[in-house]
């Protein structure tokens, strides 16, 4: 796979390869929304353009800023624990 394509349409599989991301990875990113998949005859599709906007600059940034977030209150729960 040499481009992507923001019109075409991908396989779970596919964009696990275009991410370089595990399976459970895959399925915890649409699980928790950070990826939209359509499921069609039982299995996931996802489209070109979303796997474009999750690997866009302004993604990345606010996925850090998500990140800091958790990594903040799981420190705070942890030393409160």
């Amino acid at each position: 796979m040499n481009q992507l394509n923001q019109n075409e349409v991908y396989t779970t599989k596919e964009t696990q390869e275009i991410l370089k991301v595990s399976n459970s990875t895959m399925k915890r990113m649409i699980k928790n929304g950070i990826i939209k998949a359509y499921k069609v005859g039982g299995t996931y599709r996802i489209l070109g353009s979303e796997i474009l906007k999750l690997i866009s600059p302004e993604v990345e940034s606010g996925v850090y800023k998500v990140y800091k977030k958790v990594k903040d209150k799981t420190r705070n729960v942890i030393e409160n624990w």
